[in-house]
């Protein structure tokens, strides 16, 4: 070789190994496909060899590309870890926060926090990221994380907020035609695979007989609009299902469901101005419906 090598260098094969392709390579990185193509070409002549074998699969990496790709593991956590320090210091809360949680809380409780919390902060813009994946905080994905957990990972920081409840609810006047227990309503919603909290898909699974599930879904939103119109019951969060007039509860909340809601973020943006500033004052909002969250309505 007779350059050394970049960062960019390192990042374009850790995208490829990430992705086992050139096409998600060059999502990731913002380039085009011919691009990457050309980029590793380019490297794999400077350092003498192949990094990656072609086949069926994807791009598979030789043990040069091992190497490499461990090299480009240890950089980007380094550059991650530096980044969060950085961000650890700012005094005020200024600059870009980025906000994530499952659907079902961003779309409820979500909207009228950020409204007050802007009005409050206005030189702060906020991403917020619905998704149902966990987003990885040590590598900056998001810098705050409200989520439904029992269980939150020990590099994180930030306390619990309260109890999140499920049960089943049908509309109201179908209760009556329902049976009594909620396992036996029907017909049931349940949650499509690798959606939906795992106590509840164990629960489904051991609960509700085969014939009963008439639909699978990946949307607790979803599922609330199809039992407020009438296609059956299904399991909500207490303080959607509790919300809802024309909607009733099947049976007592399934405790063996409960969550934790906590809001967190990483030990090293703990004593950020910002995101300090909105743990307090989401966490305080958030609070305010400890009740609802908790099925206590008609408990």
């Amino acid at each position: 070789m007779d350059a050394a090598l970049s960062w960019d260098e390192f990042r374009l094969v850790k995208a490829i190994a990430d992705s086992r392709s050139l096409a998600g390579a060059a999502a990731a990185l913002g380039l085009n496909h011919s691009t990457v193509f050309r980029r590793l070409g380019a490297l794999e002549a400077a350092v003498g060899g192949p990094l990656f074998e072609r086949s069926r699969s994807g791009y598979d990496p030789t043990p040069a590309g091992d190497e490499m790709i461990a090299l480009a593991n240890q950089m980007a956590d380094s550059i991650d870890e530096f980044e969060r320090r950085v961000a650890g210091r700012d005094v005020k809360p200024t600059g870009r926060l980025r906000v994530t949680t499952v659907e079902v809380v961003g779309q409820r409780f979500m909207p009228s926090i950020l409204v007050q919390f802007h009005a409050q902060n206005p030189s702060l813009v906020i991403d917020l990221i619905l998704s149902e994946r966990e987003m990885n905080l040590s590598r900056r994905d998001a810098d705050i994380a409200i989520r439904l957990t029992n269980d939150p990972p020990e590099t994180l920081v930030g306390r619990r907020i309260c109890t999140v409840r499920w049960a089943v609810y049908c509309r109201r006047d179908l209760a009556g035609a329902m049976q009594r227990g909620p396992a036996d309503a029907a017909p049931f919603i349940g949650f499509a695979d690798d959606f939906g909290p795992p106590a509840g898909r164990r629960w489904v699974e051991a609960n509700v007989r085969p014939e009963a599930l008439a639909a699978r879904v990946n949307s607790i939103y979803a599922m609330l609009e199809m039992t407020a119109h009438g296609f059956g019951a299904a399991p909500l969060p207490c303080f959607l299902g509790e919300q809802t007039p024309n909607l009733a509860r099947l049976g007592p909340g399934l405790r063996e469901w409960d969550l934790g809601l906590w809001i967190l973020t990483h030990s090293d943006l703990r004593r950020s101005a910002r995101v300090r500033a909105f743990m307090d004052f989401a966490g305080a909002e958030l609070a305010k419906h400890r009740r609802m969250m908790e099925g206590a309505e008609n408990e």
